[in-house]
C-alpha cells in the first residue's frame, strides 16, 4: 500500500474506490448545472408556472423510480453495468431536451426526455454507493458514506452552482446545459475507467429477476429496513418542503430574495462539510445514536430555531444565517443512515439500499406536498411543528433499528485490531 493510498483510508476514504469518489464529484456537478435557473428561463421563454410545476414533478417521479432500481440494478447486474446505464440515460435526456425540447421550444419533448434524464443520476451515483457498502469494512465504513455524500452534494449543490455561475455569462444558458454531458463523462472516465476495482457478489450470480424482486421483499425479510427507508424520508423532507413557504415568509421579515439564497447556499455549504464529520462521529459514536440525537433530536430543535429566528432575533440575518447553518450542519446527523441500513443484511445489500434510496428520492414529492395539503389549514407556523414532529418521530423510530449484537461485537473486535 502507498502512502498516499494509506492516508485515504485513514481518513475513512476507501483508497480502493478513490477515482469513483472523484468520478461521483464531476458526475454530480455536471448534473447540478441547471440548479436555480431552469425554471425561471423556461417561464421567460414562454412556459407558464403550472407547465414548469409539472416538467419537475415528472423530474421526480423518474428520480424516485431510478432511486429504487439503482441498488437492485447494483447488484443484479454489478455496479458498473448499472452506472453505465445511468450514463447513457443522462446523456439521450439531454440531448433530447435540450436539441429538441429548448431548441424548439416543444413542452411534450422537453416533458418526455427531461424524464430520461432524470433517471441518469440516481443509477450512476447511488449504483456506486452500493459499490462502497460492500466493499468498505465495517469499521470504516460510516466515514466512507460520508464521503461519498461530502462529493455527491459537493459536486451537485456547490460546483454545480459555481461552475453555472460562471459559464452562464460565457457561453449561455443552452450551451451551458449542453457542456454538462462533457463534465458526466469526465465523471464517468474517472469513476468507471480508472477506478480498476472489481466487484462481485452472489446476487450477481443468481437470478436477475429474483434480486429486482428482493427490492420490494427486503422490507418482509428484515422490517427494519423499512424503518430505514422511512426515517430517510423524514430526512430530507424539510429540504424540499422549505422551499416552497419559507421565501415568502423571509421576505415578510425584510429579507430580500438575494439574502435568502445566501442563507440556502450557506446551509449546504455547511451540510456538506458536516457529511463528513458525522461519518467519522458516527464511526466513534455509534450510528445509531449519531442518526437519534444529532439528526433526529438535533433537526427538531433547530427547524424551530430557523423558523423563528427572524421574530425572535428581530430580523437579525446573521442569528437566522447561524440556526440555518445550525439545521444544515445536523441534517448532516442522518448520514450513518447509509452504513445502517445495509449492515441489517448479510447478502442483500442492493435490496436494503433500493429501499434507502427510495427514501431519498421520495421527498422530492413530499415536502412539497406536506406543504401544499398543511398550510391552508396550520398556516406556516404549524408546517414547521410538523416537520419538527417528523424528526422527533424518525429519532424514535432510529430507536429499533438494531444491528445483531455478534455481528457488532465482531466488528468491535475489527475496529480495535486495525486502530493497534
Amino acid at each position: 500500500m502507498t502512502q498516499n493510498q494509506n492516508l485515504l483510508n485513514k481518513a475513512g476514504l476507501p483508497s480502493h474506490l478513490g477515482w469513483g469518489y472523484l468520478g461521483i464529484l464531476i458526475f454530480m456537478m455536471g448534473d447540478g448545472v441547471e440548479q436555480g435557473w431552469l425554471s425561471p428561463y423556461l417561464i421567460e421563454h414562454g412556459m407558464n408556472i403550472q407547465q414548469s410545476a409539472s416538467l419537475f414533478t415528472v423530474y421526480g417521479i423518474t428520480i424516485a423510480i431510478s432511486s429504487w432500481f439503482s441498488g437492485v440494478m447494483a447488484e443484479s447486474y454489478g455496479p458498473r453495468k448499472a452506472m453505465l446505464m445511468g450514463l447513457l440515460l443522462y446523456i439521450i435526456g439531454t440531448l433530447g431536451f435540450v436539441g429538441i425540447g429548448m431548441a424548439k421550444l416543444d413542452y411534450g419533448a422537453m416533458l418526455f426526455f427531461y424524464a430520461i434524464r432524470g433517471f441518469g443520476y440516481p443509477l450512476f451515483a447511488y449504483s456506486f454507493m452500493v459499490w462502497v457498502t460492500y466493499r468498505t469494512p465495517q469499521h470504516m465504513l460510516g466515514r466512507a458514506v460520508g464521503w461519498f455524500w461530502f462529493v455527491f452534494t459537493g459536486g451537485l449543490n456547490v460546483l454545480g452552482a459555481y461552475y453555472s455561475s460562471w459559464a452562464i455569462g460565457r457561453l449561455g444558458y443552452e450551451n451551458t446545459l449542453w457542456s454538462s454531458i462533457f463534465w458526466v463523462l469526465v465523471g464517468a472516465f474517472f469513476a468507471l475507467v480508472l477506478n480498476k476495482d472489481k466487484f462481485e457478489t452472489k446476487a450477481s450470480q443468481g437470478s436477475k429477476w429474483r434480486e429486482l424482486a428482493n427490492g420490494l421483499t427486503i422490507v418482509k425479510k428484515e422490517p427494519k429496513v423499512l424503518l430505514g427507508g422511512i426515517v430517510r424520508v423524514i430526512n430530507t423532507t424539510a429540504q424540499f418542503a422549505f422551499p416552497v413557504f419559507l421565501p415568502l415568509y423571509m421576505a415578510e421579515h425584510g429579507f430580500t430574495t438575494k439574502e435568502w439564497l445566501q442563507i440556502w447556499g450557506t446551509i449546504f455549504t455547511s451540510n456538506i462539510i458536516f457529511n463528513l464529520i458525522f461519518g467519522f462521529v458516527g464511526d466513534r459514536m455509534g450510528w445509531q445514536n449519531t442518526i437519534m440525537w444529532f439528526g433526529g433530536v438535533g433537526c427538531a430543535i433547530t427547524t424551530v430555531l430557523f423558523y423563528y429566528a427572524p421574530v425572535w432575533f428581530d430580523g437579525s440575518y446573521w442569528a437566522v444565517m447561524a440556526a440555518g447553518v445550525a439545521w444544515g450542519a445536523l441534517l448532516a446527523g442522518y448520514v450513518p443512515l447509509s452504513a445502517l441500513v445495509p449492515s441489517l443484511v448479510k447478502e442483500d445489500k442492493g435490496a436494503a439500499m433500493a429501499i434507502l434510496n427510495l427514501g431519498a428520492g421520495l421527498p422530492v414529492f413530499v415536502g412539497p406536498a406536506l406543504v401544499g395539503i398543511l398550510i391552508g389549514m396550520i398556516g406556516s407556523a404549524g408546517v414547521v411543528w410538523v416537520l419538527a414532529g417528523l424528526y422527533l418521530l424518525s429519532a424514535i423510530l432510529t430507536k429499533f433499528i438494531t444491528i445483531d449484537k455478534a455481528k457488532a461485537a465482531e466488528w468491535k473486535e475489527a475496529k480495535e485490531i486495525v486502530s493497534e
